[in-house]
């Protein structure tokens, strides 16, 4: 794939705000966008997420009103909502586990959970860390779902504690971070705006 592609790709993708109900994501290419989610990288390896798909028409219209009526939850052919583990990266069951499948010499392991012990117990909040884990995750499957044609459209506005109780979420344990709907456009979508390299990027050479 040279440069030229990839930038096609990127202004491909787009917030989609209505798609098509008729055309359905085939299942293959949902698979793939899924294990694209998986394979994403998290801090520390710590995998802080699962992800929940959505594709009953009855329960998308359930969910609209959760997320302010917005029309790409019901016409979107594949809507899946991002929940953060949070309660998992505090388990030391869990994030012992993790950590051992590196095949790790025990001093070494020691060490790296001494490091990950310290870090995690100086965030200020870490369900907002595990989230933001989600928010890779969630990246990676619309800019892969973009090389494979499909529209994408990440969504923030929700209700999150009805639309969390809706979902029957421990909250002790889990929240949502993100939903983002997958299906296929209606229309082009209209010219992308973005800033200019030299308003956002910085060299130290």
């Amino acid at each position: 794939m040279n440069h030229e592609k990839i930038l096609e790709i990127l202004h491909f993708r787009h917030a989609c705000k209505q798609f098509d109900p008729t055309k359905i994501i085939p299942k293959e290419s949902m698979g793939t966008l899924l294990e694209v989610a998986r394979l994403s990288p998290s801090s520390f390896g710590m995998e802080p997420w699962r992800f929940i798909v959505v594709t009953n028409p009855s329960y998308k219209n359930e969910l609209q009103p959760l997320c302010w009526n917005q029309p790409q939850i019901t016409s979107c052919s594949h809507l899946v909502i991002f929940v953060a583990k949070h309660h998992s990266v505090q388990d030391s069951s869990y994030y012992e586990r993790l950590f051992a499948r590196r095949g790790l010499a025990k001093e070494a392991l020691t060490q790296y959970l001494k490091r990950y012990k310290s870090y995690i117990s100086s965030l200020p909040s870490i369900q907002e860390w595990c989230e933001k884990q989600c928010y890779i995750a969630a990246t990676n499957m619309m800019s892969f779902g973009a090389i494979l044609k499909i529209d994408s459209c990440p969504i923030e506005g929700f209700q999150k504690e009805q639309l969390q109780e809706k979902l029957k979420l421990d909250t002790t344990k889990e929240s949502v971070a993100l939903v983002v709907a997958f299906g296929y456009k209606v229309q082009d979508p209209t010219q992308k705006h973005r800033l200019s390299r030299e308003d956002i990027i910085t060299w130290i050479d």
